[in-house]
């Protein structure tokens, strides 16, 4: 369950440089085609970028033992930011319902804004989850 504290109208923003190792290419060479695209800030990276600003907006405002996964995302990426680039994300809580986080989000470069929509996550007891993933890993 969220704490008194975890209330809509929490704001945060995070801000990166995209070095070569948040483009396009460097995903993973587990996707090979990645690597003939062109270097701009992958997409794959702005969602963790984002996952990682929402996390930033409520660490203060868990119990202990309590974390948040991603649970759903829904953001459109609109416009590429080239390698040397500032990205700032910035999140707004909207809704908590229960253990479930609604955040709205936009990022932007120095030129545009280059991705908005929603994001969810969910707060977990992290003993309990992890041992529900052990159990999994066991099947």
């Amino acid at each position: 369950m969220a704490t008194p504290t975890l209330q809509p109208g929490l704001r945060h923003s995070e801000i990166l440089i995209v070095d070569a190792g948040l483009t396009v290419p460097e995903v993973s060479p587990s996707c090979g085609s990645f690597r003939e695209m062109p270097p701009v800030f992958a997409t794959a990276y702005m969602i963790a970028f984002v996952e990682f600003t929402c996390m930033g907006a409520i660490k203060s405002h868990l119990a202990p033992g309590q974390h948040t996964v991603g649970t759903h995302v829904d953001i459109s990426h609109t416009a590429a930011t080239p390698i040397g680039m500032t990205v700032t994300a910035c999140v707004e809580l909207i809704a908590v319902e229960g253990r479930k986080l609604r955040f709205k989000v936009e990022c932007r470069d120095q030129v545009d804004v280059i991705g908005s929509g929603f994001h969810e996550r969910t707060i977990i007891d992290t003993a309990k989850f992890m041992a529900r993933l052990e159990a999994k890993a066991k099947q």
